[in-house]
């Protein structure tokens, strides 16, 4: 029987050692520590860009249901947080279609400082639209006053004291065309 030759130098096991494992293990630690301390200061401006997205969803989605459903749907600001949908319903009355709650302590608000948004529908008032308290979604998708002249609006919204938070939707009436825009700082952007 042939025996084999022995290999040169001393055979070692493969695999990590303990020092090799545990450098690893703290460097790791390190990154997930920075990413922990950066998670505190860009929570406030995730939580305004969650709140933008509901906003602009309840609004299309107001003007999608008086489309489908041939109804005229009315939106309503509520509160300092709250969009509720109603449908008009035959010969009269209305029904609850949905209510939202912005998340996280967002409200509607207007930040000191802060211009209006690039389509200038007015920053007079967190909930801004000519002063018209009556919005209503009509079957074919425009945005209405109680009279039914089309209304062009914004909404302004944030986080209280965190001006950096402020975000805006835009609606031109007679397309009912909803536009969310976030403020950098030094301008809006969509």
């Amino acid at each position: 029987m042939r025996r084999h030759a022995p290999l040169d130098g001393p055979h070692q096991d493969a695999g990590f050692s303990a020092i090799e494992i545990s450098i690893v293990i703290l460097l790791i630690s390190i990154v997930a520590g920075f990413a922990l301390l950066n998670i505190e200061g860009i929570m406030p401006g995730m939580e305004a860009n969650a709140a933008l997205s509901q906003t602009v969803a309840q609004l299309r989605r107001g003007r999608e249901l008086a489309i489908a459903q041939r109804r005229n749907v009315e939106v309503r600001f509520l509160d300092n947080n709250e969009i509720q949908l109603l449908r008009f319903d035959v010969p009269n009355g209305r029904t609850v279609l949905s209510t939202v709650t912005l998340e996280s302590s967002i409200e509607f608000l207007l930040f000191d400082g802060v211009p209006d948004t690039p389509d200038s529908f007015g920053n007079g008032a967190a909930v801004d639209f000519g002063g018209s308290d009556t919005l209503i979604f009509l079957s074919d998708g425009t945005l209405v006053d109680a009279e039914g002249n089309p209304l062009h609006g914004s909404v302004f919204l944030g986080l209280p004291e965190h001006p950096e938070t402020a975000r805006a939707v835009t609606i031109v009436g007679a397309t009912g065309r909803v536009r969310g825009y976030r403020w950098t700082g030094s301008s809006w952007i969509q």
